[in-house]
């Protein structure tokens, strides 16, 4: 089969991770039989700086005709430290969600049994963890009315929610429930917030057409907690676009790493691929950043493409490379190997599992068997 990747590097490491994931997905299409044709476009800081717009129109055509987006990540200090900057990378990526209708975020949250030792969280607490969120995108305060007033003493930012919007995101939540641990967990704030309670009504009446579910419903600050408490309990979480940004970003650190959480961005045409990490400029050229996040969400992609055991064969890689500690040095910092080295072996063992004797001693010497 012949795919067409839209290859959106974007800021910082984006270009280095994102090249280990082209270089796993090189090796399915030779296992495989497949051909992925990965076309380049602008986003972010760079895309500002060669044309003014951090998302050019040229970006969002090539998105639209492609059959899936691989991004990497966008931000600059330059940027991030001038909150008078009228444009900034950040707005490509919100524009980007709006313009492919992206309205469903999908974050993994897995504690790998190799690597509990390295989360700030107790072993006990964390084993077992394996929950998958589900985030509304498009919505809420990111994308409501803001206001400042003219004395610049005032501000605003509105969130508002349709029954629509929350339908279709809930739907998927649940379905993704059914094949999991059948528990679905919706974050809200509903004591306070209107929006909140429109949420908790809509999804109390979809939950009528999935009895194999089981609903209950956390407050938002009481979700934070038991996240740190008990993630364990955790099966499915559908929220909305604030809290699921806040709620992920905290799941992330249980794994002990940041740099292993892939993310999936969703509608109704074209999906987006990502890891959750930034664009880490203090990193930026020195081969060290963990490109396992990019890789875990270029197999995201092949399941989205309905390549199911093409993705199982990619994770498959990336379990193998943390049992061997053959991982950066955010995971093993006492030996740790460079981001390009990573990727040569996660390509390698897809392409030769049945060698891999030979192939784990090269690489441990230090040398690439990618030919």
């Amino acid at each position: 089969m012949k795919f067409d990747i839209a290859l959106l590097a974007g800021d910082g490491i984006g270009p280095e991770v994102t090249e280990q994931a082209v270089k796993a997905l090189d090796a399915i299409a030779d296992v495989y039989n497949h051909t992925f044709k990965f076309n380049k476009a602008l986003v972010g800081a760079c895309a500002i700086d060669e044309t003014g717009d951090p998302l050019p129109e040229d970006t969002i055509k090539l998105c639209q005709e492609s059959d899936a987006v691989l991004f990497g990540a966008i931000g600059h200090p330059k940027y991030d430290n001038d909150p008078s900057a009228k444009v900034r990378p950040e707005q490509g990526l919100l524009k980007l969600r709006k313009s492919l209708g992206l309205f469903c975020n999908i974050r993994p949250v897995k504690a790998y049994e190799r690597l509990i030792e390295n989360s700030p969280l107790k072993k006990e607490i964390i084993s077992g963890t394996d929950i998958s969120i589900y985030r509304e995108l498009t919505g809420g305060i990111y994308f409501g009315s803001k206001e400042l007033s003219e004395d610049g003493q005032v501000a605003s930012d509105g969130c508002s929610y349709s029954v629509e919007e929350i339908t279709r995101i809930a739907h998927l939540a649940f379905k993704e429930a059914q094949n999991r641990r059948k528990k679905l967990t919706l974050v809200d704030k509903a004591n306070v917030l209107e929006t909140s309670r429109l949420w908790r009504k809509t999804v109390t009446e979809i939950a009528k057409e999935y009895d194999d579910v089981e609903l209950d419903f956390l407050f938002v600050d009481n979700a934070a907690m038991q996240m740190i408490l008990n993630p364990s309990q955790f099966d499915v979480i559908l929220t909305e676009n604030l809290f699921g940004d806040i709620i992920s970003d905290e799941a992330s650190v249980i794994g002990g790493s940041i740099g292993l959480l892939a993310s999936a961005s969703i509608g109704s045409t074209v999906g987006m691929f990502e890891p959750i990490h930034g664009s880490f400029p203090q990193a930026t050229g020195k081969n060290i950043a963990n490109p396992l996040a990019s890789i875990l969400s270029a197999a995201m992609m092949l399941r989205h493409l309905d390549l199911q055991k093409e993705a199982d064969a990619i994770e498959k890689a990336v379990e193998k490379s943390l049992e061997l500690g053959i991982t950066t040095g955010d995971i093993n910092p006492k030996k740790p190997y460079s981001t390009t080295k990573v990727g040569d072996f996660i390509a390698d063992y897809i392409t030769h599992p049945e060698d891999s004797n030979r192939n784990f001693r090269n690489i441990h010497a230090g040398q690439s068997t990618i030919i």
